[in-house]
């Protein structure tokens, strides 16, 4: 696991991920008040909601995929790719080892978001708290399952085409699957195109993974009945994002 323990150090050496952590933990407590919500004491919750998450998505698509894709290039353009190949340290274990170190310091901020909700934005009845606390775990999870794979095409990608590429690509299809299909779906009901509506089936559909509306709107959790269904969903994209992810990543570059 040295591959393992030179990214975690070098992720935590460069300190950004402290300004992540900030926006996440502490930054939805402040944005609120420049809204209509500080003359709407009702609206205080769901907007202090609403900003926890927005900022989990934004410091995960602007700082996460780009520390992934900045560390899957240095691997294999800086010669440390390649020094681990020769110490018998594959490609696949360089991947996963580089994955999991960026994972480290991503997933937490859906945890984050999750206890900043939890923390400053609990209903007050006890039956809407439960429903609160439960509804935050579910999509803590599925943040982690969404993203995960991402990073992994961000590594993969940036590695065989640069940084810019790997953080362009992983960013550009989450913010698809987030915002992207929403407006697709609304093009195929005035279209009827059958290639758009396969092209939205087969797209992968991350809005599920986002608690925005669900946590403005009191909602409720997902009914535990779903959520298993859910996220065997995600774990399928997973599994095939990971398998194109290792079937693009290079640990040495070419001459």
């Amino acid at each position: 696991m040295r591959l393992f323990k030179l990214t975690l150090s070098t992720i935590f050496r460069r300190k950004s991920w402290a300004i992540c952590a900030l926006l996440v933990l502490a930054f939805p407590f402040f944005l609120p008040s420049l809204s209509s919500s500080a003359e709407n004491p009702a609206l205080l919750k769901p907007a202090l909601a609403q900003a926890a998450w927005a900022m989990t998505w934004l410091c995960t698509i602007f700082w996460g995929f780009f520390v992934a894709a900045r560390l899957g290039e240095l691997n294999s353009r800086s010669g440390v790719g390649e020094y681990f190949l020769t110490t018998g340290v594959s490609a696949t274990r360089q991947l996963l080892e580089i994955w999991a170190a960026v994972l480290v310091f991503v997933a937490p901020l859906g945890l984050g978001a999750a206890l900043v909700c939890i923390i400053g934005a609990s209903p007050a009845l006890p039956d809407e708290r439960s429903m609160w606390l439960a509804t935050n775990l579910q999509y803590a999870l599925l943040f982690v399952l969404v993203v995960a794979p991402l990073i992994a095409i961000a590594i993969a990608i940036a590695s065989r085409f640069g940084s810019i590429t790997g953080f362009i690509c992983s960013a550009g299809l989450a913010v698809y699957g987030l915002y992207g299909v929403g407006y697709m779906k609304l093009l195929i009901s005035t279209e009827g195109s059958p290639l758009l509506t396969w092209l939205w089936s087969s797209s992968p559909h991350y809005h599920f993974a986002d608690p925005t509306e669900r946590l403005r709107y009191k909602l409720g959790a997902i009914d535990w009945s779903d959520f298993p269904l859910l996220v065997a969903y995600f774990v399928g994209i997973f599994l095939i994002h990971t398998a194109l992810s290792r079937l693009i990543f290079r640990a040495k570059a070419t001459a």
